[in-house]
């Protein structure tokens, strides 16, 4: 079973979120926030599978509540759901190794697909914002022409890891498309991010998607 965490100070939002994950018999919500530090709160009393945060938030924005759930309740994976219009906070959100990012207003089907990639230990970014974001780290991951050398260093392996990382899948289920075990896929992974230049696993997909490996 999924236990999940929603945060948002919108009624409405919050029952609709609720409302598409209670559609799966796999996923549980075990709580609801009205702001970022009631989130951080119930994350660290329920010690949720994943925490979904809205992006702007009283008394604490969903990114700070993010950045403190990830160190205090390392295990939860943290979430952020936002709007096109709130688009400047997205490159902070990255920086705090945030895992995942959805449109509020996006497909009910990619809300679930993305909380079971995070449960699982991977990064989802939703496909109508993942352009967006890639343009929005430019900087922090340098030209496309550089990403593209980084790539080339990559051996045929890592290549097929930061495709699959990519899409969303955790080392397990990476390991598994690959008849791998766990550990190769995580050293496989660990050699990525240094040759990449990559802080984290939502700066690697980037690098995919940009690099047109997805």
């Amino acid at each position: 079973m999924i236990r999940v965490l929603l945060a948002d100070d919108e009624p409405m939002i919050l029952a609709g979120v609720r409302a598409v994950l209670s559609t799966d018999p796999d996923v549980k919500v075990v709580a609801q926030a009205r702001d970022g530090r009631e989130a951080i709160v119930l994350a660290q009393a329920h010690q949720p599978n994943v925490a979904l945060l809205d992006i702007r938030m009283p008394a604490l924005d969903g990114i700070s509540a993010a950045a403190e759930i990830g160190r205090t309740v390392p295990h939860t994976a943290a979430c952020i759901l936002t709007t096109f219009g709130e688009n400047q906070y997205v490159a902070r959100a990255i920086g705090e190794g945030i895992q995942g990012f959805m449109l509020k207003s996006g497909d009910p089907r990619e809300l679930l697909a993305g909380v079971h990639a995070l449960a699982a230990g991977g990064a989802y970014l939703s496909p109508a914002i993942a352009q967006w974001v890639i343009g929005q780290v430019r900087d922090d991951l340098a030209g496309l022409e550089q990403i593209e050398s980084r790539i080339e260093r990559l051996t045929s392996r890592e290549r097929d890891v930061l495709s699959l990382l990519g899409e969303g899948l955790s080392n397990g289920q990476i390991a598994r498309r690959l008849h791998l075990v766990e550990g190769t896929v995580k050293a496989h992974v660990s050699a990525i991010l240094v040759k990449l230049h990559a802080d984290n696993r939502v700066q690697a997909a980037i690098a995919a998607h940009r690099a047109g490996l997805i």
